[in-house]
């Protein structure tokens, strides 16, 4: 979700639910030791739970990045051992770890050394021809002999050559047996299961065996799917009720930062889909689009496109 759930996204998905789990951006452990830190790494108290998912390979260098993260208030770091793309391949890290599953034991100890809160591993259930079944359950049970006990698994295969990381999304297929016959094997882990989730609540069957589930694009693209957690994970309602309740919520931080310079879009960029398949969104999109890039827009932008998309509900329900 590289360039995507910045804070100004996991602010606004919070508004959606009090309870989910947020993970940043994946950021390299090179970035955070030797980059801008407050611009990487900070984030609105508001935000919480947050996971903070480092890329890397260098156990050192990642501990010391663990360690930064968690002196800015993360409540666990997330080491990507699942993202397939050839610059990520270049630097030596996401989904080509998974061919060393010793190195990555390595990452996880030096990180779970340096810190308190939980570190956890994000994978997939193979690379290119490794064997799902063997691959897979020496790469957990190695990683697992560190005391590392949670791992998000994105039940596809990666293949590092001939697919583009849209295709390593869609084309390799799904393979959720694999997941559940994973924590059948290792019942004392806790494995939560990643890909081609859209609809939460017909996903519940899944809690019958595992333990958690993960949405990635589909949270993005249609948010409101975030105000069934609540509803389903602990009894307790959604933050807000409409659509219109998680713009409003939405206005007063807004506002904070159009004060501090922030342009409009920065952050209403990861509002267009929340009108998602519904009446007027469409125009949803386009109004917050076009006048929340134009310079100096400010809350009247966001008004007018909320204004736009329920005059067009109201039409097309009358």
């Amino acid at each position: 979700m590289m360039d995507w759930t910045d804070r100004h996204c996991r602010f606004f998905h919070r508004q959606l639910s009090s309870h989910a789990l947020l993970y940043t951006e994946m950021v390299t452990e090179q970035a955070v030791r030797h980059g801008d830190q407050a611009k990487l790494l900070g984030f609105d108290s508001g935000e919480q739970p947050v996971a903070l998912q480092l890329g890397g390979s260098n156990p050192q260098g990642l501990a010391e990045a663990a360690k930064i993260g968690e002196d800015f208030g993360y409540s666990e770091i997330n080491m990507n051992v699942g993202c397939p793309s050839d610059r990520v391949q270049g630097g030596h890290f996401g989904a080509c770890l998974m061919a060393e599953p010793q190195l990555v034991a390595d990452c996880i100890a030096a990180m779970r050394g340096a810190v308190k809160i939980p570190v956890t591993v994000k994978c997939r259930i193979g690379i290119d021809e490794q064997d799902e079944e063997e691959g897979l359950q020496n790469f957990v049970e190695t990683v697992a002999k560190t005391g590392c006990d949670t791992f998000i698994v994105h039940a596809r295969k990666a293949w590092l050559h001939g697919l583009s990381p849209k295709e390593n999304r869609e084309v390799p297929p799904l393979n959720y047996d694999r997941v559940h016959r994973l924590k059948k094997s290792m019942p004392h882990l806790h494995i939560s299961l990643n890909g081609g989730l859209v609809n939460i609540e017909n996903e519940m069957h899944h809690l019958e065996t595992l333990d958690g589930l993960m949405l990635g694009r589909e949270a993005y693209h249609n948010p409101w799917v975030l105000t069934q957690v609540d509803p389903l994970f602990v009894a307790a309602p959604a933050p807000v009720g409409t659509r219109r309740e998680a713009v409003e919520a939405m206005l007063p931080y807004i506002a904070k930062h159009l004060g501090s310079g922030l342009p409009l879009h920065r952050i209403t960029r990861h509002m267009l889909g929340l009108y998602h398949a519904q009446p007027g969104g469409r125009m949803w999109r386009q109004v917050l689009s076009t006048e929340g890039c134009k310079t100096g827009a400010g809350l009247d932008a966001v008004m007018q496109a909320l204004n736009v998309v329920e005059a067009q509900a109201t039409r097309q329900a009358a």
